[in-house]
């Protein structure tokens, strides 16, 4: 019984599964899906934390980001619990001599799978931030543009060279692609250090693979709280069944018609 867990108290012995089974993949996209959503909503709702007030700004982008993390928390700790609860039932079939398959004896709890389902579904955004962190440079402020009435000086060759720069044009890079799409998916950490300060919006782009990895992590930890969880629900179900029984003890006694015994006649 190397793969089963002994409790003692409300809690019920389960099976243990595999770090990978074949609802992993499935679960990936989930995270993944879960992950454009929030960020698309976080993006939203930090474009308009835009304040003046840096304290104000960072405290509110806080907030959010403790959200998000919390969400993460939440949906890893459904899925955890849910593995814990499929383990208790391939438990009670195998101690009744019932067959399982082998993808039934992977899919209950593994303390790996929920950061599994976490890395595999945040692939995408870790390749494209680590690409990100890679070639991303110090953004400068672009020259701008000339006022119309400089346009006859640009046919002048002894004045045209010096104002070239300001008629260049630059296309779109792969890392700028990249920079649009990791922002957006880490919006709370830019809207944080604020669109002045280049330099720490360099250092949050050098880091990003590790904060587009927040909600895996997050995810994973609550995935591992899938057996308090369990625990908690086989001990309200215990504690309401007791209540049960006191309850329905008074009103057996209630309708119980109490003998006053034999009276003395004078």
């Amino acid at each position: 019984m190397s793969n089963r867990q002994r409790t003692t108290g409300e809690t019920k012995p389960f099976m243990r599964g595999k770090p990978n089974d074949e609802n992993t993949m499935r679960q990936a996209l989930k995270f993944f899906g879960a992950m454009i959503l929030v960020a698309f909503m976080s993006f939203i709702v930090c474009s308009m934390t835009s304040f003046n007030n840096h304290i104000l700004r960072i405290g509110i982008n806080i907030v959010i980001e403790a959200l998000i993390i919390l969400i993460f928390f939440s949906k890893g700790a459904d899925f955890g619990t849910d593995g814990v609860s499929r383990g208790e039932i391939l438990y009670q079939h195998i101690q009744k001599g019932q067959e399982a398959s082998e993808n039934e004896k992977k899919i209950p709890f593994h303390a790996m799978k929920g950061y599994i389902v976490g890395i595999l579904g945040s692939a995408l955004f870790l390749i494209g931030a680590t690409l990100l962190a890679f070639t991303a440079e110090r953004q400068m402020t672009g020259a701008g543009t000339l006022p119309s009435w400089l346009d006859s000086y640009m046919r002048r060759s002894e004045i045209s060279d010096a104002l070239a720069s300001y008629s260049q044009s630059t296309g779109i890079t792969l890392t700028d692609i990249l920079r649009i799409i990791i922002r957006v998916a880490i919006m709370p950490f830019i809207s944080m250090c604020g669109a002045e300060n280049r330099d720490l919006l360099l250092v949050i782009e050098r880091i990003s693979p590790i904060l587009v990895m927040i909600p895996a992590a997050a995810y994973g930890t609550g995935y591992l709280q899938g057996p308090a969880r369990r625990r908690k629900v086989h001990k309200e179900i215990a504690e309401n069944a007791r209540k049960r029984r006191i309850r329905e003890k008074r009103e057996r006694r209630a309708r119980t018609p109490v003998s006053k015994g034999p009276q003395q006649l004078n």
